[in-house]
């Protein structure tokens, strides 16, 4: 059985699968339903997108985390409301978001939405999913918020550094991946499965530490 950490990438998801022996190997999924034909032996997927909404504030979920995260808390986003992700243009949902919760939305927030409701529409799960945001699982990992960016030199080293010194090893990445999976992509999947590694095996923890349900009745927590 393999565990599996996702994170979205500009046409589709990546995905790496992490054998018991530490090996990974790297995938491309069109569509986040199509891991269960790309990964058939999966026991536990993390994924790097929100799970549960708030019903007109912050999710709590995020807000601790955004401190866990201390200077790297701008790499996590704050999730809207359901609704305002729903609305039909940013100029909209930003009307919205001001009316519910006092604040608007970031374009960057905005344009996630396609791929949550893509999660959130996701019918026959092969396995139990999990919410995990990369940098918050990076710095449990490396016990302290990473020093540089990911998309940086430093970062990009001190990231893959890590995941070798917790012994997971990336293969190859086959052609046809490489070429729609930018760095991050891979290193975020993989330390995503990690933490879906550590969920698997009791291990993992919870921001909230008391998962909360959201108000479509799906517990929300991010977990690293």
């Amino acid at each position: 059985m393999a565990v599996v950490g996702i994170d979205g990438c500009s046409t589709g998801w990546i995905a790496v699968a992490l054998a018991d022996d530490g090996w990974a190997a790297v995938h491309y999924l069109p569509t986040i339903g199509s891991v269960s034909d790309a990964i058939p032996n999966a026991s536990v997927i993390g994924i790097d997108i929100p799970i549960g909404f708030a019903q007109d504030q912050p999710r709590r979920a995020d807000l601790e985390a955004r401190t866990f995260l201390g200077k790297r808390r701008n790499s996590l986003f704050l999730t809207p409301p359901r609704a305002v992700l729903a609305a039909p243009d940013h100029v909209t949902a930003t009307t919205l978001s001001v009316e519910l919760t006092g604040s608007g939305v970031s374009q960057q927030s905005f344009a996630l939405r396609k791929k949550i409701f893509e999660v959130e529409e996701w019918g026959e799960r092969p396995c139990p999913v999990f919410e995990v945001h990369p940098e918050v699982s990076f710095a449990v990992l490396m016990g302290a918020p990473a020093s540089a960016s990911k998309k940086s030199w430093q970062g990009m080293v001190e990231r893959r550094a890590a995941l070798e010194a917790a012994g997971i090893r990336l293969r190859k990445v086959p052609d046809d991946v490489g070429r729609r999976a930018a760095v991050d992509d891979v290193l975020d999947a993989a330390v995503v499965a990690w933490t879906a590694r550590r969920l698997r095996d009791g291990e993992a923890r919870s921001f909230p530490g008391s998962p909360s349900t959201g108000v479509n009745g799906v517990e929300t927590a991010i977990w690293s």
